[in-house]
């Protein structure tokens, strides 16, 4: 373990630290795109991606990049400007971004299902000059342009570039997609305002025009974030937040050349871009993507390709310990699996761990400090349903709910608050949310925990999410944990709805495991065996599936909703 007597008096938990692992790191004077150059110096030859089959090399991804750079500064696109991203897990995606940090413009990663509202609203909000787009979403992306020109926000969208998920695929997998290329080719031909993305990337190279970069101020991604509970704040991020970040989540697992990280987890969502792709393409690791999350897809591509690595939410390790032909994938390969932007169940870790043999961190992030922060060591203890400890360089602290002020004492439950290196800049045009959030240097993540006596913190829920029974205060968390104990249960979600009497009722939205039937009251009972009588379930509503945001989160807005069917009801 690391001798750091100064810092463990103050720090309780660096002690826990892995030997190889650094209780400070130092960081480089660079930008994001700068260590990524350096990965492609160093390993030149080394696989970078892999894509359905097909290996990219760090020298040819490293020319692709270069070649956008410079591409997009002949035809305008200067630094500051706003470049979206509306693409799934892809090597347009990381040429793209890569591209885009290198001349010092902005990078706003988009979720491609959004909506045409939840498009307008992100285009307007953050000032998007130029989108970089899947070209299935043609129809939408230009249904937006028309609502801007329309109004004279000439300075939204001004250039579309657009590209097929096929393009590069390997045969024979191309040819499985031909209606992406036909409707790539139609697009081009109706619409002379979009241009092709693959051009740019076929075009002599430019040397890139130099630009001065502040790497703590300048803003080198605009995220936005708050879906799960109102309309998208952006997430003002630097440059140095994003290496801090990358460098500690490589750090934690020491990655290295050798080591290959499956990525499932969307990039265009801080944890998945921060630890799926930052991380290992600064590590000279490799990334398999895979475009979305499919259990059977998960499976081949761990038996195929190997991983070493895997990063999850919580939904994916309970899809994949239930899956039916589990037994038929080598799963050996993977020696370390994150999971976090969720809670985790005991239950499910136990079941996965047992059933691969690998070792399942779980840990604790948030967009407005990138992604990851902390987490349960590789080698050292691990402490089943704790987040873990804080990564290098970043304290966390536990004060009061009421003011935030009070530092409060091992167990005692508070809100958890947080500094480093990674925290956002702000929310953009948003000084009072900002305000809120950020108070003398602390981010307060409006999570709810306490830190035992060894340093390693716990979630108990959000702050937000706390119910409020008959005066009693539940933490939907641990009801959550006792229904993933029923047999029965496949995946749960705790929410309070409002009661005349007690104030908040406790309600369970759950679904079941493949041909299992189980009547409501039983899971009822079984919650009274377990929990005291104010904090079980009162009302129970079995669904086909729960609502989930694009990484795997289940969304309680939408549980609070109103619905159609009625709910069981016990008193």
């Amino acid at each position: 373990m690391n001798n750091n007597s100064t810092s463990e008096k103050i720090l309780p938990w660096t002690k826990h630290y892995d030997l190889e692992v650094p209780t400070t790191l130092n960081y480089p004077n660079v930008t994001l795109d700068e260590l990524f150059r350096r990965s492609v110096k160093d390993h030149s030859e080394a696989i970078a991606l892999i894509f359905f089959g097909r290996e990219i090399c760090y020298r040819q991804l490293g020319h692709w990049v270069n070649s956008l750079a410079g591409a997009m500064q002949k035809i305008g696109i200067q630094q500051g400007d706003r470049i979206a991203l509306l693409l799934p897990n892809c090597p347009q995606y990381v040429m793209s971004y890569y591209a885009i940090l290198s001349i010092g413009a902005v990078v706003v990663p988009v979720n491609p299902l959004s909506t045409e509202s939840e498009l307008l609203h992100i285009f307007r909000d953050g000032r998007v000059r130029v989108v970089i787009s899947l070209d299935l979403l043609t129809g939408r992306l230009e249904n937006v342009r028309d609502t801007c020109q329309s109004t004279g926000e000439h300075h939204i969208l001004e250039h579309t570039f657009y590209t097929s998920l096929n393009e590069f695929m390997p045969l024979p997998i191309k040819l499985l997609y031909p209606l992406s290329r036909k409707f790539s080719a139609e697009t081009k031909a109706r619409l002379p305002q979009c241009k092709w993305l693959k051009p740019l990337l076929q075009q002599e190279y430019q040397p890139i025009i130099p630009i001065d970069i502040d790497l703590t101020q300048d803003i080198a991604l605009l995220i936005y974030t708050g879906g799960t509970t109102g309309k998208p704040k952006g997430v003002m991020l630097s440059h140095k937040a994003l290496v801090a970040n990358a460098a500690q989540g490589a750090s934690w697992v020491q990655m290295r050349e050798d080591d290959r990280l499956l990525a499932v987890l969307p990039i265009f969502h801080g944890f998945g871009m921060s630890v799926c792709m930052n991380a290992p393409l600064i590590s000279g690791s490799s990334c398999v993507l895979i475009p979305r999350f499919n259990g059977d897809d998960i499976l081949k591509g761990i038996h195929r390709f190997h991983p070493t690595l895997f990063a999850g939410v919580p939904t994916m390790y309970i899809g994949l310990i239930n899956h039916p032909r589990l037994a038929r994938y080598n799963l050996s390969s993977l020696r370390g699996c994150f999971v976090g932007a969720a809670p985790l169940a005991p239950e499910v870790k136990r079941q996965f761990e047992e059933l691969t043999q690998s070792r399942l961190m779980e840990g604790y992030g948030l967009t407005e400090a990138v992604t990851a922060l902390c987490a349960n060591p590789y080698n050292g203890v691990n402490k089943t349903g704790s987040i873990g400890i804080p990564f290098a360089d970043v304290i966390m602290q536990v004060r009061d709910i009421e003011t935030g002020e009070k530092l409060l004492q091992p167990l005692e439950i508070g809100e958890i608050v947080l500094t480093g290196p990674e925290i956002m800049l702000g929310y953009y045009n948003q000084p009072q949310e900002t305000g809120s959030a950020i108070r003398e240097g602390w981010l307060h993540t409006g999570d709810i925990g306490y830190m035992d006596e060894e340093g390693y913190f716990y979630i108990v829920d959000r702050k937000k999410d706390m119910i409020i029974t008959g005066g009693f205060n539940v933490y939907p968390r641990e009801v959550e944990d006792v229904l993933y104990q029923h047999p029965a249960v496949k995946e749960a979600c705790v929410i309070g709805i409002p009661d005349d009497y007690k104030g908040e009722r406790v309600k369970a939205f759950i679904t079941l495991k493949t041909d299992v039937m189980v009547e409501e009251q039983e899971i009822i009972t079984f919650c009274r065996q377990h929990l005291l009588p104010y904090k079980a379930p009162q009302l129970i509503e079995i669904r086909p599936d729960l609502p989930m945001t694009a990484i795997g989160k289940i969304l309680k807005r939408t549980l609070r909703e109103p619905s159609s069917p009625a709910p069981t009801e016990t008193q």
